[in-house]
């Protein structure tokens, strides 16, 4: 039987998930909260968080190893892996509260209930989970994304990881081919390289992180080729033979007879897919593009009483992002009037050491489009504290047009993703680049390249298109 119809059910406990149930209970409104794995979705459970748990010990222990050249004898520094493990279990547990039982009894207290299983339409308000079916007034689909797998000869058979596995390996491979050129391949390559593992990197396109600022993209591959990672680019992986030994990769360049690489381990991280299998949204009138859930600008649906926030849209497939969507959701559901998302400045950052961070446009989209604009630069290197420090390695761009106002920032410099803050606040609130370049910062500080990047801005007349 249908039971007494919630005024709002979330499908999927992600941040965007979350963030919707617990802001619609402080409203006081009568919730549940589907999920069929465990709270916090990817990126808490097997993606942002113990990634970057990962990344922060291999930095510790490359600083470590490097640490002769600052008069430090450090005479041994080596990673005993099942610590590096339970180290990362022991963060996902405090992030999350305590344990997962601890978390769902949190969102009872928090007026959430938590109903465990996988959810699919029934009709345009009724959710089947398991042998219950729930009555919703309004619904919010927030089932996040999942691990793009490509059609490569062999692969099924052969065995890979995503990045679900990768980063709860029980012990590490000796050689690792990671297929994928974006931020997760390339964080998993550094990551995996300081931890004695001999990488390659393999990416069908011509450069690494094709979404970035490409000077500064170019600038990090240099530096992780630096550490030893081998990079492929415009290399297509063929096929993949199971061995004895390993897997046996058949790659194949432009011009050039396929080749084979030996590997004791594959990660597949060529991108995410909207996460609707098994939905049945037809049965609630919710239509997808390309995929994903369509929604407006509000995020609405094409069912007027179902909307959809963070990856399952398509949109930007970041923490941040989902979690301020399901907050809006949870206000849109109730409103008479819904508030579009503003989307005017996403900051993102690939959490490499150096950090890579974005706000706005590059200067490649700029050329394209022809808009004209002039570029700010302060180089890690004629920075004080970055030299204080030994992190010289690095840039700070700021791309600002005529009138004065920020088009885009990027940043490649030991935490450039706190560093990408004023430019992402900046860009936001209007603010004009001649209010970072006048404000008054302490010294010796990172944060003054973001100004000093500012105060280097050419005047008006040698704008460049």
């Amino acid at each position: 039987m249908t039971e007494q119809p919630y005024d709002l059910v979330v499908i999927g406990a992600g941040p965007a998930g979350g963030g919707a149930a617990t802001a619609a209970a402080a409203q006081g409104r009568r919730v549940a909260l589907i999920e069929r794995d465990k709270l916090g979705g990817t990126c808490l459970n097997y993606g942002c968080d113990p990634t970057k748990t990962l990344l922060h010990t291999a930095d510790l222990l490359h600083q470590a190893r490097g640490a002769a050249g600052r008069g430090l004898r450090i005479p041994h520094a080596a990673a005993d892996w099942p610590a590096v493990q339970a180290h990362v279990r022991r963060t996902i547990k405090q992030m999350r509260g305590g344990s997962e039982a601890d978390a769902r009894r949190q969102q009872r207290r928090d007026g959430v209930e938590v109903i465990a299983g996988a959810a699919r339409f029934v009709g345009p308000h009724e959710l089947q989970v398991g042998k219950r079916v729930l009555s919703a007034r309004q619904v919010v689909i927030a089932t996040g994304s999942q691990a793009v797998v490509p059609p490569i000869d062999g692969l099924e058979r052969a065995g890979y990881l995503t990045n679900r596995e990768a980063v709860a390996l029980r012990e590490l491979p000796r050689r690792l081919a990671i297929l994928g050129g974006g931020p997760i391949g390339v964080e998993f390559a550094q990551l995996f390289q300081r931890f004695g593992v001999r990488v390659t990197l393999i990416e069908q396109g011509p450069a690494l992180l094709p979404k970035e600022d490409r000077e500064l993209a170019d600038q990090l591959a240099a530096l992780l080729a630096d550490e030893g990672v081998r990079i492929e680019t415009e290399c297509e992986l063929l096929q993949v033979r199971r061995e004895r030994a390993g897997r046996c990769l058949t790659l194949r360049r432009p011009g050039r007879a396929p080749e084979e690489l030996q590997a004791d381990a594959l990660l597949v991280a060529v991108g995410f897919r909207p996460a609707t299998d098994g939905l049945n949204l037809a049965a609630a009138g919710v239509a997808l593009d390309g995929g994903a859930v369509r929604v407006d600008r509000a995020l609405r649906t094409s069912a007027p009483h179902i909307w959809a926030a963070g990856d399952v849209t398509g949109g930007y497939p970041f923490t941040h992002v989902a979690y301020a969507q399901g907050r809006l959701v949870a206000r849109n559901a109730f409103a008479d009037q819904p508030a579009p998302f503003d989307d005017r400045a996403i900051p993102w950052v690939t959490y490499t050491s150096p950090e890579l961070a974005h706000v706005g446009q590059t200067e490649e989209q700029l050329r394209a489009a022809g808009t004209p604009y002039r570029v700010g630069r302060k180089p890690l290197a004629e920075l004080e504290r970055a030299v204080a420090t030994g992190q010289t390695a690095g840039l700070v761009k700021l791309l600002v047009g005529d009138d004065g106002q920020l088009l885009g920032g990027h940043i490649l410099a030991a935490g450039a993703g706190e560093l990408i803050a004023p430019v992402a606040l900046a860009m936001r609130a209007g603010l004009p680049a001649e209010r970072l370049a006048d404000t008054i910062l302490p010294y010796p500080t990172m944060a003054e390249a973001v100004r000093w990047a500012a105060d280097a801005l050419p005047a008006l007349e040698r704008a460049v298109a």
